[in-house]
């Protein structure tokens, strides 16, 4: 099974590269199936109800989330009715959503969770991700050994502990959250492929997939601002995971696939 996941889409940007990137990498490559995370597809912050069915439509089968994964009311109200958007497993049982779910790829079947770090998050908090992970893969390998979690953390730390309790557990953990590709992708010895983050999908030339001049003016005035997205040299990152029949990872590979500057007018208006 080949398996692409998208790496965070950040605002318009991100949901233009996108679209561009994906049909490319399609032409070139077939998937079994297709993860984005879509955290930051609406602003930056969130995805709304109309960028989650739209990014379905352009064909994520599954998209995840992470600590913004209720910043959008819309969404939040129609998540029940969502079941290709997942929020993090960990949360309290009466958070509305799902944290995990198995879908359909092709005749066989995968599993997808979204987990939630404990370090840096001050308006949403999990419950404890090592504890809840053994379980969660437990029941999920009794449908299916092809199992893909999406680690939504801030701490380099947390998610390599994380990595070393999931290792021949599940076929991949990729860190998701701080939005900078890593160049640590591995397959372990127990064969589950990890990457410590996938990256963006966006502006490259941003912070964050925001406008530079208004982070800058937020570090110096101590203002929060991220309604500001930057638009310059739109990129789609991620990663290509290819697994065995056991569902063990066979390999791994970061993709960076740049695409054509546009004005954003025009993007909004594709995207």
């Amino acid at each position: 099974m080949r398996i692409l996941y998208v790496a965070e889409l950040v605002g318009k940007a991100g949901i233009y590269a996108f679209k561009k990137g994906i049909a490319e990498l399609k032409r070139e490559s077939a998937f079994d199936f297709v993860i984005a995370c879509a955290d930051g597809a609406t602003g930056g912050n969130g995805v709304g109800r109309g960028h989650a069915s739209y990014l379905r439509k352009l064909g994520a089968q599954v998209l995840t989330t992470g600590e913004c994964c209720f910043y959008k009311k819309d969404a939040v109200e129609h998540i029940d009715k969502m079941p290709y958007l997942l929020r993090p497993a960990n949360l309290n049982p009466e958070a509305p959503g799902l944290g995990s779910r198995i879908f359909k790829a092709g005749d066989r079947k995968i599993g997808v969770a979204v987990l939630l770090g404990q370090s840096g998050f001050l308006r949403l908090h999990g419950n404890n991700p090592f504890s809840a992970l053994p379980i969660l893969l437990e029941r999920l390998r009794q449908e299916t050994p092809y199992i893909v979690v999406d680690f939504h953390a801030e701490a380099t730390a947390e998610k390599r502990t994380l990595f070393a309790i999931a290792d021949g557990r599940c076929s991949a953990v990729i860190g998701s959250h701080t939005r900078v590709q890593t160049a640590d992708e591995t397959v372990l010895a127990g064969g589950t492929a990890v990457i410590t983050d996938a990256g963006r999908t966006g502006s490259a030339d941003s912070v964050g997939g925001a406008d530079i001049q208004s982070r800058i003016k937020e570090y110096l005035t101590g203002i929060p601002d991220w309604t500001k997205e930057a638009w310059s040299k739109p990129e789609l990152q991620g990663v290509v995971i290819d697994l065995d029949e056991t569902g063990k990872a066979r390999g791994i590979a970061r993709i960076r696939r740049r695409l054509p500057d546009i004005a954003p007018e025009t993007a909004e208006r594709e995207a």
